[in-house]
Parts: C-alpha cells; structure tokens; sequence
C-alpha cells in the first residue's frame, strides 16, 4: 500500500501550515499563553471559514467532502504550533452542532470526567452519548489545575463525569472516540515533528568549544533518534487514517504519545539549561504532550487493544 501524499494532500497540508504561520505564529502562542485559557474566537472563525472544522462534511452539507487521511494532516499541523482550543470535539461536531463547522460555535466534549475549555465552549457534550455534560441540576464543574497553560481543564462532577480517567475501550469505544484519539494522535505528530525540527536548528547553531553543539557524538545521536521516532510514528498515524481499523489506531496513539513526549524531553536535553527556561517553547510542546497522552485512549487503555488483538490473533492461528 502506497501512503505516500497525493500533490492535493501536499497542497492541503501547505495550505494550511502558510495559515498558520500567518494567524498563529510564535507571538500568538505567547499571547495566547498569557491570556490563561480565553480562546480567540476570530481565529475560530477564520478556521471555520478555511474549512478546518467542515473537512469531512460532504460538499451537499457545505463541507469539503475530504476523508480521514486529509483530517489527520490538517490536525498534524495544528499540533505542530500548539494550537489552542477543543479542536477534535469541535471538528467531530461539525454537521450535528449548529454553528460548529463554520468556526461560529465552540464545542468541547467530556473525556470521562475530564473536559478542556469548559468555559470558552458554547456547547458540551458527554463523551459517549452526545447528549448535554453539564445540566442545571448538576453540581458545578471544579475547575483543574492543568500543567498545560494552553489547555484550561474541569471535573465534572457525578453522572456527568463518569469514570476519574480518559476512556479506553471499556468506556464506549467506538466511530467517534477512535476518530478522536486518531485526531490527537496527528497533533502528537506534528508536535514531535517540530520539536525534532527546533533540536536539530539549535544543535546546528549553538556553538560549544570553538564547534556547533550538533557536531558531539552526544547530540548526534539524541537527535537521529528524534527523528527515527517521529517518522515510525508518522507512517502508524497516516496507516491508522488508511484503514480506521480501532486496534491500529490504538498502536498510532502510542506511538505518537511516546514521540510527542520523548522527542520534546531530548529537544530540551539538546537545548541545555536555557531548554528549562520558561522563555523557550519547549517546555510548552512538552506539558501539551504529557495532556493529550492522558485524553481519547491513554496508553493502558491502548496497550490492553492491541494485547486483546494479538490474544485474538493467536487464539485463531493455534
């Protein structure tokens, strides 16, 4: 099977970095930061209006009539900039929430008990129904102190919240939180991506003893395996979106989580004691990535998947 990009696929995934770059460049991040979980609502709009929300609507629904492999690039590259706000329960919304696929409503879902922009979303669902998460007669969401600055999080409390942790396969597993923790684990990958890119920048111009840092065996080899990391996670996410076989996707979310969360560590380790500076970004790529690893399917949950499929596939063979 051939998974290379099609030139339309590259010109989406072009497209949609160029966006970016314009709309959410480095001082947004900051800015965003600063602001302590206030979501921009023009660029929500101007996302809508790029079609980010609406990819996979059919073109008679007003959407752009893309499938899965497109979505998993778009949302790659929203990874790759930490881009901030429920993205995959907005998109997942987009033909079933008023509003949602234009950028014009914010919608977040509830992960378990978990869920991100309580305050900013207009709607929110529970995970596996659809229905409200939050009802008047509920006692109140209590707000969590999140490591992520860009990723504000609550606890529902009672029958709305349901279980303490993410949900994994025994918590209603199905076409919308496959897709789900498919979606997350294209922003791992993108964020994997950037941080081996910023490693290998900085280890080419960061100079130590008279010599770029990059030429010491050392750092050499952190960041060749920075990217033998991002790439075996790369071709899992873009097979996953192929398929949408649920045990594939599982192995994907692993792998994209392990790359997300090891490749912004050896990017700090390149960096040095300015990596654990609050002024570098790295830490940022870092604290995101140890939060998406825990949302839609954390790692127990995936690896009981993928040891149920293989204990399936050996009792078949036997």
């Amino acid at each position: 099977m051939d998974f290379r990009l099609t030139e339309d696929q590259k010109a989406l995934k072009a497209g949609v970095r160029a966006l970016l770059e314009r709309r959410f460049d480095r001082a947004a991040l900051r800015a965003a930061v600063e602001a302590g979980g206030t979501l921009d609502r023009a660029l929500w709009r101007e996302l809508g209006a790029a079609g980010f929300f609406a990819l996979r609507l059919p073109e008679a629904e007003g959407g752009v009539g893309l499938g899965l492999p497109e979505a998993v690039l778009v949302f790659e590259e929203a990874g790759r900039v930490l881009l901030p706000g429920p993205l995959v329960a907005t998109h997942l919304a987009a033909g079933e929430v008023p509003g949602a696929a234009e950028g014009k409503t914010v919608v977040t879902r509830a992960d378990g008990a978990l869920v991100d922009w309580l305050d900013e979303a207009d709607v929110v669902l529970r995970e596996a129904t659809g229905a409200a998460a939050v009802r008047p007669e509920d006692p109140l969401p209590v707000p969590v102190r999140s490591v992520d600055p860009l990723t504000p999080l609550h606890r529902l409390p009672g029958p709305a919240g349901g279980g303490a942790r993410s949900s994994g396969p025994a918590g209603g597993w199905g076409p919308w939180a496959a897709t789900a923790a498919l979606l997350t684990a294209a922003e791992q990958l993108g964020s994997a991506g950037r941080t081996t890119e910023t490693a290998v920048a900085h280890a080419r111009t960061r100079e130590q003893f008279g010599q770029p840092v990059g030429a010491f065996q050392a750092v050499k080899h952190l960041c060749a395996e920075m990217l033998v990391r991002t790439e075996v996670a790369r071709a899992a996410v873009y097979a996953a979106a192929v398929t949408a076989d649920p045990v594939e996707i599982a192995g994907a979310k692993l792998l994209a989580d392990e790359a997300a969360v090891r490749c912004a560590r050896d990017c700090l380790q390149v960096h040095g004691g300015m990596g654990f500076t609050w002024e570098a970004d790295v830490h940022l790529h870092l604290k995101r990535a140890w939060v998406r690893a825990e949302r839609w399917l954390p790692a127990a949950a995936a690896e009981e998947m993928e040891a149920a499929a293989l204990g399936e596939e050996a009792a078949g063979t036997a």
